[in-house]
């Protein structure tokens, strides 16, 4: 494909072979970052159509030198899911729903444990460890300073640590 700058301007002159390419090319990953912030599939689903259909109705505020367009397009999906949780303040009962959902879709003791991490903790460590991006990439993403990205990267690791542990059964030792 494309490098950045120049598919973004065809993007901007409306030429949707291009983004039609940029979408095929990264909505299942959008998908799988949003459905962890979200904590349904279907909710994902409907914030990623969000998020593509605000960057080609208004395809304003990419700098390509200032990141790739998959951050940029992250970015959006992060700020569209956290205006979704503004909006919908769940309450208790929809919160454990969700929690049912998520460990029912995710049985292992992996998914489960990450499904315990807070929202900003989750983002950073999917960004990071499953999307492979980088420190700048990430700051860009999350709008917050490299040195902030690597602390709280940090803190999200050990975070995602103190719950594997406490979430292992206990082996037992004798009969």
């Amino acid at each position: 494909m494309a490098d950045d700058r120049e598919l973004w301007e065809r993007i901007c002159r409306g030429d949707t072979r291009a983004f039609d390419g940029f979408y095929q090319e990264n909505v299942s990953r959008l998908n799988g970052f949003l459905r962890q912030l979200l904590g349904n599939m279907q909710t994902a689903e409907d914030v990623a159509q969000e998020t593509f259909l605000q960057l080609w109705r208004r395809p304003n505020g990419f700098h390509p030198e200032t990141g790739s367009l998959r951050a940029y397009l992250f970015g959006i999906g992060r700020k569209r899911a956290a205006e979704w949780w503004r909006q919908r303040k769940p309450t208790a009962d929809e919160q454990e729903t969700v929690r049912r959902e998520c460990k029912t879709e995710t049985s292992s003791l992996v998914g489960d444990s990450f499904s315990r991490l807070g929202a900003d903790e989750r983002t950073l460590l999917w960004l990071r460890e499953v999307e492979g991006q980088s420190y700048a990439v990430l700051a860009r993403i999350l709008d917050i300073p490299v040195g902030t990205v690597k602390s709280r990267l940090f803190a999200a690791r050990e975070e995602l640590r103190r719950v594997w542990h406490s979430s292992r059964p206990e082996k037992k030792v004798g009969p």
